[in-house]
């Protein structure tokens, strides 16, 4: 299995506890990470062609794709462990429709959840994690 980056809000309260979630249930550690604010993160967006200032959806790239919103989401609950798994099945579903309650919670994220200072810094267990 390829390794996988997910681009991420790292100010992100939200964001970051997802970050949690999936360090703690990817245990073929597919998943390497970078906050969109990162010179990592801005590089890989540049990419891929998209914006450098616009951080309201996560991002998921597999080899030579990227994928958001939504879709990004269900595909990494697709890999990882347990229960996650089982909301793969909501792919089915149109973009649209999966990505209009993605939007609500994307846009009122900082209000409910709360922002940091600064972008997350990773542990010393979790550096290898990162890029």
């Amino acid at each position: 299995m390829t390794e996988k980056i997910i681009l991420f809000d790292g100010v992100c309260n939200f964001c970051n506890f997802w970050v949690n979630v999936i360090l703690a249930n990817d245990k073929r550690k597919i998943f390497k990470f970078a906050p969109l604010q990162s010179d990592t993160g801005k590089n890989l967006l540049l990419k891929f062609n998209l914006s450098t200032e616009e951080f309201s959806s996560f991002i998921l790239i597999d080899g030579d794709r990227f994928y958001k919103k939504s879709t990004a989401a269900l595909l990494v609950a697709k890999d990882l462990r347990g229960l996650f798994r089982i909301l793969y099945p909501l792919i089915i579903f149109p973009n649209f429709i999966r990505d209009f309650f993605y939007d609500i919670i994307a846009k009122n994220r900082y209000r409910i959840f709360g922002k940091r200072d600064t972008c997350r810094i990773p542990t010393e267990e979790e550096l290898s994690r990162f890029i």
